[in-house]
């Protein structure tokens, strides 16, 4: 009987091993395939709000020209693009490249569990980028395609490329600061044209930020410039935000405010996946040839394990 009881907790131990594993895994390469199918479409959005061969250029000017453009093209004089009303939230807004680590991603609207899911997300309540004041960008560090993998070796001098419907905009990187995810000074408001990024760190932790701050350098405007010194103020929710303390949980919050509902699909799914499991298991007990129900059951359990793994995993702590 303890022999017996042994052999069946080895089981349970090997299974929720495996399971652990598999989650690690999901976490660092499955999160990113849900991320690029929503780049992909969000890109196919944003590419029918952009001026005609405005990606193109801002291609050639963060010098990433294709073989049949003259090279690098420099941008105009820095100038800002009027204040306009900020797009919805999980809207594509424009795409944020950064020569230095090869980042190329479509930068939405909200700092949200979903939103950052998507890719890089603007804080609502500072100013969108290219206008005057204080743009910040939040990102994932390594889940969700990671868009921040690499942000820690981007340093004074180095250029970030953004592009939205209103122009192109250069900005050059002025420094790099770890903080506490509770100083809400980095995305507070500013009298100059800024961008702010910030992301978790170290990586695979939610500790502490990242912050790279940039100054803008160079535009070419599709529309109207702004009025000098025109600022937007951070608002109280951008400032939660970053603090993981607002109901948009941003970096540094749990991902389980106002989920209650999301629970119990992940409840639901995790009994499916047993259920299916188990089936398996035992219709393989009553053939001959074992493995030819193992295999094509093993890829059933990991089809359902899948869909678990997606509605449990923006339920946990962070781990950006």
């Amino acid at each position: 009987m303890i022999r017996r009881a042994l052999n069946i907790s080895g089981r349970v131990l090997l299974a929720l091993g495996v399971l652990i594993l598999l989650f690690a895994a999901y976490q660092l390469w499955g999160t990113g395939l849900a991320e690029s199918h929503s780049q992909a479409t969000l890109r196919s959005t944003l590419d029918k709000e952009l001026p005609a061969g405005a990606t193109a250029r801002a291609d050639r000017i963060a010098g990433r020209g294709t073989s049949g453009s003259s090279g690098t093209v420099r941008p105009g004089p820095a100038r800002v693009a009027a204040t306009t009303a900020t797009p919805p939230a999980g809207q594509p807004i424009g795409i944020i490249q950064i020569p230095r680590i090869g980042m190329d991603q479509v930068l939405v609207q909200g700092v949200s569990t979903a939103n950052l899911q998507a890719g890089p997300g603007h804080y609502p309540g500072t100013p969108l980028p290219g206008q005057m004041g204080n743009a910040s960008v939040a990102g994932h560090r390594t889940t969700y395609g990671h868009p921040f993998f690499d942000l820690d070796q981007v340093g004074p001098g180095d250029k970030i490329v953004v592009t939205t419907a209103q122009g192109i905009f250069v900005y050059t990187t002025t420094s790099q600061a770890v903080v506490s995810p509770a100083d809400v000074a980095v995305i507070q408001a500013t009298a100059t044209p800024q961008l702010t990024l910030t992301t978790c760190n170290p990586r695979y932790s939610a500790s502490q930020r990242l912050v790279v701050k940039a100054r803008l350098t160079g535009s070419t405007l599709f529309g109207p410039a702004g009025r000098p010194g025109a600022t937007t103020t951070t608002t109280a929710p951008a400032r939660r935000e970053l603090a993981g303390t607002g109901t948009a949980t941003g970096l540094a919050g749990d991902g389980a405010t106002g989920n209650a509902g999301r629970w119990v699909e992940a409840a639901l799914l995790a009994v499916a996946t047993v259920a299916v499991a188990v089936a398996v298991w035992l219709a393989g007990r009553r053939v001959r040839h074992r493995w030819a129900v193992y295999l094509p059951g093993a890829v059933a359990v990991l089809v359902v394990l899948f869909f678990f793994f997606t509605v449990v995993s923006p339920l946990l702590p962070a781990t950006y």
